[in-house]
């Protein structure tokens, strides 16, 4: 997928003795955004963008040792252990010889004619790597200004991390005039170098560049074309994270010394086999225990208390992704951990006073975002018309921030149609949910719709739902609602020969919160990649019937 972005220079950064200035330049493609202020929490803010940084160059995949030299090794001596094997054979072995040495030969000729190729693409890559550091990185960051903060984005090269830093107004001081938007901003590994030169006792300037907008022509030299071809697996990534934030969750309140600690035993010792998990144990109205795996080492969280009402245990792997927040803990004031279940999304949310930084996490790092999770399948599926739905994004849009309860009673609407809708423009890239203060918020994460077939967020398992439904094979057996709110849906769903028995429970938000299906596919999976073909039959039953709850 290509996105083209055009610059107005590039982003500058200057700095002497008592004062630094840095220059973002926006996209000039996109809806003039701009801001300019001076901070007035510098080390909170250098210590928090420093953690975002980390965020987009993490890349925690598995990478297998170089073997080339070591096979050819093994080859050569394999020749050399036949021949000894054959050494009573003499005109076998004077063969052998023979062509032994001609392959040797070939080798040699082999590795004289592409030496001049490997030390060519090493030197080229050695060059980006300490010259221009910037082409590693797929994306530059997206960064939106609301009336009330302005906020950063990025996602990790590995595609398993997420990273959003978000900054009241409350942490700059003479602000200037600033519009309101979602832009990309050119991003430079020289950028983050001059954040960590940002000090208490110097003047540090932020700005986005307004006056890129101001020329409408293309043909000035300060302009930059940039055109980026990214892996829709990157796009699609991202619009699952959106989606992952809208999942009902259980919230551990945790201190600065409680992630201390975390990360102390994760620094501390390095684990040579599995399982790699923490094992959050929960019980009501006792202090939170972590139980760290493979060494079970138990952290007892003593002044953090769990205020669930049901006592459960949570696993969470891919934990090595936590020491990003290491920066964080001397500046923050606590943290929010917010977890979806077992194998399933996690969001680490830490206050950091006038600003959050929010680190979310597939379920583990080889389960990246894009190819395992299909959450947008779990999120408020209500059938709302398309006019509705543009009512409900113009009225978001017109505050830029605000609950789903706040807009329904604002326009008129049934609560379940908002959160449908929401939904629906989270899953294309035009809203998401701001778990640090529990609201919805407009960011368009492109300049033109995204190509949701190509993104094939129409999953398939919808459309093979919808062929069951249709052909009369989902009877519902009960519809019912709980004290709490939530909805049990019970069904029989057949699929050719066979049938199966599914259970569901939406919450209040209607949100899917458990399942349970004798598939072969859920049984494999749960709800770690999304619901099963019957379970997503059963809730689209229910949609369609709409009424005669007990």
């Amino acid at each position: 997928m290509e996105f083209n972005y055009r610059y107005s220079g590039s982003t500058e950064a200057r700095s002497n003795g008592n004062r630094t200035d840095m220059s973002f330049a926006p996209d000039t493609l996109r809806e003039p955004t701009y801001f300019g202020g001076e901070l007035a929490q510098a080390v909170p803010f250098r210590e928090a963008i420093s953690a975002l940084h980390a965020v987009v160059v993490s890349d925690l995949r598995f990478k297998p040792r170089d073997t080339t030299a070591y096979k050819a090794w093994r080859e050569a001596r394999d020749m050399e252990d036949l021949a000894e094997l054959t050494a009573g054979k003499q005109d076998l072995a004077k063969q052998m010889e023979a062509v032994g040495r001609r392959l040797a030969e070939a080798r040699r000729a082999k590795a004289a004619a592409l030496a001049p190729f490997y030390k060519a693409r090493n030197r080229y890559f050695d060059y980006l790597y300490k010259k221009d550091y910037d082409k590693w990185f797929v994306l530059d960051p997206v960064i939106t200004v609301h009336p009330d903060e302005l906020f950063f984005e990025c996602f990790s090269q590995d595609e398993a991390t997420y990273g959003r830093l978000s900054c009241d107004y409350g942490v700059f001081k003479n602000i200037n005039d600033f519009a309101c938007g979602t832009t990309n901003i050119d991003y430079s590994a020289n950028l983050y170098r001059e954040f960590q030169k940002i000090r208490t006792y110097k003047t540090t300037r932020f700005d986005i560049d307004p006056g890129g907008f101001e020329v409408t022509t293309g043909l000035d030299e300060g302009f930059k074309e940039v055109k980026i071809d990214l892996p829709d697996s990157w796009v699609r990534g991202f619009l699952q994270v959106s989606s992952a934030m809208t999942l009902p969750m259980v919230r551990l309140h945790l201190t600065p010394m409680d992630i201390h600690n975390l990360c102390f035993v994760l620094r501390r010792k390095r684990e040579k086999q599995g399982p790699r998990s923490i094992r959050f144990q929960l019980k009501p109205g006792e202090p939170i225990r972590a139980l760290i795996e493979p060494w079970n080492d138990t952290l007892v969280f003593a002044r953090s208390e769990f205020r669930g009402r049901e006592e459960t245990e949570i696993r969470l792997w891919g934990r090595r992704r936590l020491l990003i927040l290491e920066r964080l803990i001397p500046i923050a004031r606590g943290f929010t951990f917010c977890l979806a279940g077992t194998g399933m999304p996690s969001f680490m949310v830490a206050d950091l006073g006038g600003m959050s930084f929010t680190l979310g996490m597939s379920g583990w790092t080889s389960n990246d975002w894009s190819r395992a999770g299909n959450f947008d399948l779990m999120a408020p599926r209500a059938e709302v018309d398309q006019d509705t739905k543009l009512r409900v994004f113009k009225a978001l849009r017109k505050d830029w921030q605000n609950t789903a309860d706040a807009v329904a009673k604002s326009e008129g609407l049934a609560r379940e149609t908002v959160l449908g809708a929401l939904s629906a423009y989270t899953q294309a890239g035009s809203v998401m949910f701001d778990l640090a203060k529990d609201v919805f918020r407009a960011r368009e994460l492109s300049r033109e719709p995204l190509p949701m077939d190509k993104l094939r967020f129409a999953n398939p398992r919808e459309a093979e739902a919808r062929a069951l439904v249709d052909g009369g094979g989902v009877t519902l057996h009960e519809k019912r609602l709980d004290p709490d709110g939530n909805l049990h849906l019970s069904a029989t769903v057949k699929e050719g020969k066979r049938t199966y028995q599914t259970q569901l429970r939406i919450n209040s938000d209607q949100a899917l919160k458990e399942g349970s299906c004798q598939c072969n596919f859920f049984t494999q999976n749960k709800l770690y990649r999304g619901p099963c073909v019957h379970l997503l039959a059963t809730r689209l039953r229910f949609s369609l019937e709409q009424g005669g709850i007990s």
